[in-house]
């Protein structure tokens, strides 16, 4: 691709920092891990920090750690990357999507109190795009109904709430540091928390069920494969010091992206904006207006990558995935705002260092393809 969809943003600090570890032979569980968790549990406001290898491992161990059981249900958006469903059905309980606001695509706060039965036992929340969700009328309903909240906050580290960032407001909190992200660490994941016991659980889980004082082949608990090596630690700690600026480049980006685009009457562009916090940018989604089919939104995507400019279509909703087609009989008409948002979404390219050049050129083609 001439323009990626997305790109990592490594400097040599990142390069020299790895090489250290390298050259240390502690590459797990070693200083670099404490390190990472300390700094972001200080980013985010929050008491604790625990690492693990991927944003999904995260989510799991949360999911774990507040003891949810089979059959106990989790109220979250059909809108989101299927993981932040998947992990409740590894522990048997029911994720009960809600359907979302047509202008955030998050989950429209609204509707979640209609969906609360006596078996409801969590809020899953999902900061799509980087946005943060409702929060201030989520929790009021948690704490209304006593259910423990989960924020996915995958895509949306350094967004914030009113005076509090994403993943301090709830229970737990996971950011995700796959390459497309806004900080990378290759692979890896962070839970944040306030609640001692959740971290507790979390550091015994993630090493094959060890707590601080087992020997190595002692195990406490049913525990997972999920550390993250120092490796991938002294990466994140890097991009972690350079976080706010990269939030601003991208803020930047988005706001040309908005300008470039604001005269093209076919696209339905994100709110710029966001009253009650900050928004931290993880993609540039525009969606075409009503006259556009899916059929058309895939052949606009065809032709975009065809020419080198790398364009997704983004979520597919969860609930007409296959597996969950087949496992909860869903269809289409279940969450309507959602699979009309999926049907229409075009993710443009968009990192740190796109270019003023590149983003015309995107737009340029983008006009070129909806008119014709």
């Amino acid at each position: 691709m001439r323009i990626p969809l997305s790109a990592p943003d490594i400097s040599e600090s990142e390069i020299e920092s790895v090489v250290q570890v390298l050259r240390s032979l502690r590459l797990s569980l070693g200083p670099k891990l404490e390190e990472f968790e300390r700094n972001t549990a200080e980013y985010a406001g929050t008491k604790h920090a625990v690492a693990v290898n991927s944003g999904t491992s995260g989510l799991h161990l949360c999911v774990r750690a507040i003891r949810l059981k089979a059959g106990d249900e989790v109220i979250t958006t059909p809108f989101s990357f299927v993981a932040s469903a998947n992990v409740l059905l590894y522990e048997k309980a029911v994720p009960v999507f809600v359907d979302i606001d047509p202008k955030t695509l998050n989950i429209d706060a609204g509707k979640i109190e209609a969906a609360i039965t006596a078996k409801t036992k969590a809020i899953m929340v999902v900061h799509v795009f980087g946005r943060p969700s409702p929060m201030r009328e989520i929790m009021e309903i948690a704490n209304r109904y006593n259910l423990k909240v989960i924020e996915d906050a995958c895509e949306a580290i350094g967004a914030e709430y009113g005076n509090r960032r994403t993943g301090s407001i709830g229970d737990a909190g996971v950011f995700a540091f796959y390459p497309n992200k806004q900080i990378t660490t290759g692979e890896g994941g962070m839970i944040v928390t306030n609640n001692d016991s959740i971290a507790e659980q979390a550091e015994i889980l993630r090493n094959q069920g060890r707590d601080a004082s087992s020997e190595w082949f002692e195990h406490i608990e049913l525990g997972f494969n999920y550390r993250l090596s120092d490796i991938n630690c002294a990466l994140g700690i890097e991009q972690l010091k350079r976080l706010d600026f990269i939030l601003n480049q991208r803020e930047s980006a988005a706001r040309k992206y908005q300008e470039r685009l604001k005269n093209n009457p076919h696209l339905v562009l994100p709110e710029i904006d966001f009253p009650r916090g900050r928004v931290s940018w993880f993609v540039y989604v525009v969606r075409l207006n009503e006259n556009y089919t899916r059929a058309q939104r895939d052949s606009i995507i065809v032709e975009m990558n065809r020419r080198g400019i790398g364009c997704g279509r983004y979520f597919a909703p969860i609930h007409l995935q296959p597996f969950y087609v087949k496992t909860f009989g869903f269809k289409t008409g279940n969450f309507p705002t959602a699979e009309h948002a999926a049907e229409r979404v075009i993710a443009l390219p968009f990192f740190n260092r796109i270019t003023d050049a590149q983003i015309d050129e995107v737009g340029e083609m983008l006009e070129k393809l909806t008119v014709s």
